[in-house]
Order: structure tokens, then sequence, then C-alpha cells
């Protein structure tokens, strides 16, 4: 059975105020995109890497891979309209080489800092359950608001998690829950885990980790140098 890292690298980044899209932002010594890549090509679990790219960087992101000795990068393909079309486009690419029961693992190209033990875990409890996300407990308060200004509710942080990604799917259902939704008029999920609950289906939680942050703001990639420090000093302890 083959295991796959599918990484979402389709988007533009508005939110970054930058003139290239985030994940080919260059961060010390190499692009944001490298980074997430190796973590995917040191893990001995994972066979192939495919990455969901968005248009016009295809052979950028071919140039950095053999660059940065990214072996395992085997297939590059086009980003949709949004996140759902280009997951979309990448499970379907993945179905013409692999069979149904192999795992997908769908990362954030702009979550860098993936573990080791959080690829591990994603694969583990896909094969266990069928499906995987990786998710952290919610510590703060969550405040609902109609206008903004105040709020009207609240919700009890126990029953809460955030979600982050690798997300898992056996190949074949995944591709399936996609035709699904397109044929149910679902086209713009947030995410994999909320369009299968949208059909009805259970997503399992995998481990996860505050030090597995997405890229979003400018402040996030502060956040993200001052990680790196602290991972390349951790011998000292």
């Amino acid at each position: 059975m083959a295991n796959i890292a599918l990484i979402l690298a389709g988007g533009s980044g508005q939110r970054m105020h930058q003139n290239i899209p985030k994940q080919f932002l260059t961060i010390n010594d190499r692009p944001v995109i490298v980074y997430t890549m190796e973590a995917f090509q040191k893990h001995a679990d994972i066979n192939a890497i495919a990455v969901v790219c968005i248009s016009g960087w295809e052979q950028v992101l071919k140039a950095y891979a053999d660059q940065f000795n990214i072996t395992k990068l085997k297939h590059i393909v086009t980003g949709g309209e949004n996140g759902q079309a280009s997951i979309r486009n990448g499970v379907f690419e993945l179905e013409k080489h692999y069979a149904p029961d192999d795992i997908v693992l769908i990362h954030d190209g702009i979550r860098p800092l993936v573990s080791e033990e959080l690829i591990s875990d994603c694969i583990v409890t896909t094969k266990k359950y069928g499906s995987a996300i990786s998710s952290v407990p919610c510590y703060e308060p969550v405040m609902r608001t109609e206008d903004g200004v105040k709020t009207c509710d609240f919700y009890p942080r126990e029953k809460l998690r955030r979600s982050h990604t690798p997300h898992g799917f056996p190949i074949g259902k995944i591709c399936a829950m996609h035709r699904l939704a397109l044929e149910r008029g679902i086209t713009n999920a947030v995410s994999s885990n909320t369009m299968l609950f949208d059909l009805g289906e259970q997503v399992y939680f995998s481990a996860g980790s505050e030090k597995n942050i997405k890229l979003t703001t400018v402040e996030d990639i502060e956040i993200f140098k001052a990680l790196l420090v602290a991972k390349k000093t951790e011998w000292l302890k």
C-alpha cells in the first residue's frame, strides 16, 4: 500500500500582501513550499509527493524540487478556481496512478513545519478508520457575534477542536466523495473534512501540534522564523 502526500500550493496568498504567492516566498535559505516538501521527502513511509500548483508556477516548482533534491515529487497538477477544485484536481490525477486503497495525505503547502509524528499518526488513523484530520484542542473561549461588535453566544471550548492538515483518506474514497459533492452542488467547501461532513461522513481526529502553523499573514512569517531558530537549537536540551 502506497502513501502519497498531496501538497496544496494553488492559492495566490492575497492576505499576505506580497508580490509573489506566499508558498514561494523565500525564508532564510529556501522557499516555503520546499520546507513543506522536505517534511514528506524525509518521511520513510511517504512513497510519492504530488503538488497542486498555482497556474504559471509549475516550472518554478519543478526547478526548486531539482535544486533541493526533492526526489519523491512525481506529480505537479494545476490548481482550480478554489480550494475544493484544487484538491479535486489533485486526487483525480492520483486516481490515475494509484490503487483505490492507497492513502493520500492532503496538506497545506503553507504549513511547512508539519512533523514526522503528525504525518505518521495521520497515516495510522486513516488506515484504522478510513479518514483522519490533524487537530488540536481549543484552549481559548470562542465567542459568536452577529454584528462584529458584541458577543451573542459562546461555545464550550472542551467540545471544540481546531482542524489543521494533513487530512488522510484512501484515494478511492476521497475521489468518490468529490464526485458526490459535485452531484449535490457542493462546490466551495472550506476543506475536505467539512465537505465530507456535509455529505454525512464522519472524519476522525489524528494528532496535531501548535507548531504546525499556517502562514497566512506577515505575522505568521515572523513566528515561523522564530520556530525555525528554536528547531535548530533543540539539541541543546
